[in-house]
This record gives structure tokens, C-alpha cells and sequence, in this order.
């Protein structure tokens, strides 16, 4: 029990110390990248974004409007008809004064690995911003970065801070193996909106 505990906390360790440098907690501080990634975030009951998900995609369009990307990548979970988090995704964006033009979807970002994998292997992703909350990102990093794409963060505010740091070590420990055990994604569903982020 100690060697796994000692191991898991090894892991979050890891995770954290070498995606630390690449966060930002301010637009103003992000690098120019072609494209920020949006990672999905669920719905609510009445199918438009979760508080957490709208966060995120008002990061996106913050950096979409200050020139810090060209475009918005945005990955998320249509599983299901009742479930389409890109069709929410895109309204919103839209309905918020992003350009259309300016939003690439990919439908099949089940979780973060997938995301992360198909930016890459799909969409042709080199260089980034990803968008997510503070808890989240040093996963997200973590992952792109160790598929070769130049990854840097956008931290937008955490949500449910009490259990932040447990739901946060959690997630990491039992997720951050994928780059040395997997090669593919979960699900290789090819329904994608192409764009061109170099």
C-alpha cells in the first residue's frame, strides 16, 4: 500500500512540476500559438454549457479577440443525439461574437487523451493554447505536450475549490499513464471540421 501510494504521489508530481511553467492565469500572459484548443465540459439539463464550460469558451474568445490565436479548436463529447456538447459549444461561441469561420469542431473528444491525440493526429496541431481550469491543466499539458504539440496553458477559475486538489490528484494519477500504455484514443470517430491552425 505504501509503494502504490508512494508511486501515485510520484506520479502527480511529475505532472505538475513539468507543466508548471507553461501555465498562464491571464490572456495577457499567454504566447501567440495558431490555435487555442477548448476542452469540453458538459451541459446543462437544458443542453447549453455548464458553468465550467462557458468559462472556458469565454477564455477562448478573450483570446481570440486579443490576437493571441487565429483560431478555436473546439473538442468535446456528441456521444449521443440528447448530448452534443460542439453544437452547444458552437452556438454559444457564436451567439458571444466569434466568428465562424474562426471555430474548428472535432466530435469526438471523448476525454482528454482523445482530445489531445487527434489535435495532433486528426487536425495537425503543432503549437496551442489549451483552455480549461486550473485543476485540469496540468493533465491537458501534460498529455499534448508529451505528443509533441507546443502547449501552453490558459487557467480559467476552478470550480467546487473544496475538493479541487482531490478530484484534481485523482484525475491525474489515474490518467497520466496513456502516453507510455496507449498509442490510440478511445473511439476514432472521423467526424471533424478541419481548419488550418499553421
Amino acid at each position: 500500500l505504501l509503494l502504490a501510494l508512494l508511486v501515485a504521489w510520484w506520479c502527480d508530481r511529475l505532472v505538475l512540476d513539468s507543466t508548471r511553467a507553461y501555465v498562464a492565469n491571464s490572456s495577457a500572459a499567454v504566447p501567440i500559438r495558431p490555435v487555442a484548443i477548448v476542452f469540453g465540459a458538459g451541459l446543462k439539463p437544458d443542453g447549453t454549457p455548464s458553468g465550467m464550460l462557458a468559462d472556458r469558451l469565454d477564455g477562448g474568445a478573450e483570446l481570440l479577440r486579443e490576437r493571441k490565436v487565429a483560431m478555436l479548436l473546439f473538442s468535446g463529447d456528441n456521444g449521443t443525439v440528447e448530448h452534443n456538447e460542439l453544437a452547444s459549444m458552437f452556438a454559444y461561441a457564436v451567439a458571444h461574437g466569434v466568428p465562424r469561420d474562426r471555430i474548428a469542431l472535432d466530435y469526438a473528444g471523448f476525454d482528454t487523451y482523445d482530445s489531445c491525440y487527434r489535435a495532433v493526429h486528426v487536425f495537425g496541431v503543432r503549437r496551442a493554447v489549451l483552455v480549461t481550469q486550473a485543476f485540469h491543466l496540468p493533465r491537458a499539458l501534460y498529455l499534448c505536450r508529451g505528443m509533441g504539440i507546443d502547449a501552453v496553458g490558459l487557467a480559467e477559475p476552478d470550480w467546487c475549490r473544496v475538493d479541487g486538489n482531490k478530484i484534481a490528484f485523482t484525475i491525474r494519477v489515474g490518467r497520466n499513464y496513456q502516453i507510455a500504455v496507449l498509442n490510440v484514443p478511445q473511439r476514432t470517430s472521423e467526424q471533424v471540421s478541419k481548419a488550418p491552425f499553421d
